[in-house]
């Protein structure tokens, strides 16, 4: 298949304003000052900045985000030269590392000056969040600031960054186009004989050819008829005749992931696996059917697990059938039960049905998509309604 050009790098400083403009209407409904960003994806999705440097644990990295006017940076000194190349003007800088306060007096004195509304900064305290910051530190910077509290972000973070800019969807469509040419590609790479480690390795080495900047993650598993998990690997097996190859991978464009499997039948397909396969295909069909403004996480999940229930129980060991995407492999929501989270239009995510139809023996579907008016768009080349033969 054919990949159309590649999307420019980067975004423009008029993308970043409708972001800040967009997290700042979002921060005043919710009753914060200001929102304090310290992980790499939130921090690139504010300002742009990228830098392989993210690997090193020791410098503590801040933006502050107020509920109006213009983010402000708290970043090491090494950091500085890179970081006046993007659209923000207000950067201030120490000499870290300096374990003993790395930043957090220069942080206090930027959130004391906010102005005051409500007296709450938001921190990346909650659901799928992490603090890139020592504990100790963030304790004793509640202490330096009198009155003001320091709460959980997530909601409204996640609130900001489920719904997708046009240039971020053109940026997770050439990831999933990408993918998709290399998996087309498989039966001609793969082969019986070949181990699940000797098969990743000529998928990355064609997703690498076909323009991906990474591939973090990408599970190879094989079993008679189907496999028996979805996380781990690959491992040394032999691919033999009866197997189902499984990938899934989650690489990047510019700092976008795509996230979708794959399943390759090598050799002849026991029916039982035949038909399991089927139905995955139509719970796909059916999810993406219900993928509309208004429907809910859970309505998702209804949707896929009627279709599922036809071959095994949709209580599988994967807990979900599908999530957010976006700058991380897994964003929320979660198409399960209970996640009442309302569908939007620009919301990227995958949807994903799989059962254990039988003890060991896994069939897992993913496609990726984002929310129009009128419903779903695939941003992924659907997979055929059988599986392609390796031989």
């Amino acid at each position: 298949m054919t990949i159309p050009p590649a999307p420019p790098r980067g975004f423009d400083t008029a993308e970043f304003a409708r972001r800040i403009d967009r997290a700042q209407r979002l921060m005043r409904a919710h009753n914060f000052d200001g929102l304090v960003l310290t992980t790499p994806h939130n921090i690139r999705w504010a300002t742009g900045f990228d830098s392989q440097f993210w690997e090193s644990p020791t410098r503590p990295w801040f933006i502050t985000l107020p509920a109006d006017g213009a983010p402000i940076a708290v970043v090491p000194e090494i950091g500085a030269p890179q970081f006046t190349e993007t659209w923000l003007d207000d950067i201030r800088t120490w000499p870290s590392p300096r374990p003993e306060d790395d930043g957090a007096s220069l942080l206090a004195d930027v959130l004391n000056t906010l102005p005051r509304s409500s007296g709450r900064i938001g921190f990346e305290l909650g659901r799928e969040m992490a603090l890139r910051m020592p504990v100790t530190q963030f304790l004793d910077l509640r202490d330096r600031l009198p009155g003001v509290e320091l709460a959980d972000g997530a909601e409204v973070i996640w609130a900001i960054r489920m719904v997708k800019t046009e240039a971020e969807i053109t940026h997770i469509r050439h990831i999933c186009q990408i993918a998709s040419a290399a998996y087309a590609r498989v039966p001609d790479l793969v082969r019986p004989g070949m181990t699940e480690r000797e098969a990743a390795r000529a998928l990355r080495i064609e997703l690498a050819q076909q323009g991906a900047d990474s591939t973090p993650f990408l599970p190879a598993i094989s079993g008679p008829g189907g496999v028996p998990q979805i996380v781990c690997g690959p491992g040394d097996r032999v691919l033999r005749d009866g197997d189902v190859l499984f990938f899934d991978t989650g690489s990047t464009f510019d700092g976008y992931w795509c996230d979708f499997d794959r399943n390759y039948a090598v050799g002849a397909l026991p029916d039982a696996a035949r038909r399991t396969q089927d139905a995955m295909w139509r719970a796909t069909d059916a999810g993406i059917a219900a993928a509309r403004p208004g429907a809910t996480a859970e309505d998702l999940f209804h949707a896929m697990a009627a279709i599922i229930q036809e071959v095994g129980p949709t209580d599988n060991n994967v807990g979900r059938l599908g999530h957010g995407l976006g700058m991380q492999l897994t964003e929320p929501p979660s198409h399960m039960f209970g996640d009442r989270t309302v569908i939007e239009e620009g919301m990227v995510l995958t949807i994903e049905p799989g059962v254990e139809y039988t003890p060991g023996k896994m069939i897992v579907h993913e496609e990726n998509i984002v929310i129009r008016a009128d419903g779903a768009e695939l941003l992924t080349t659907r997979a055929p309604r059988e599986m392609l033969i390796i031989q």
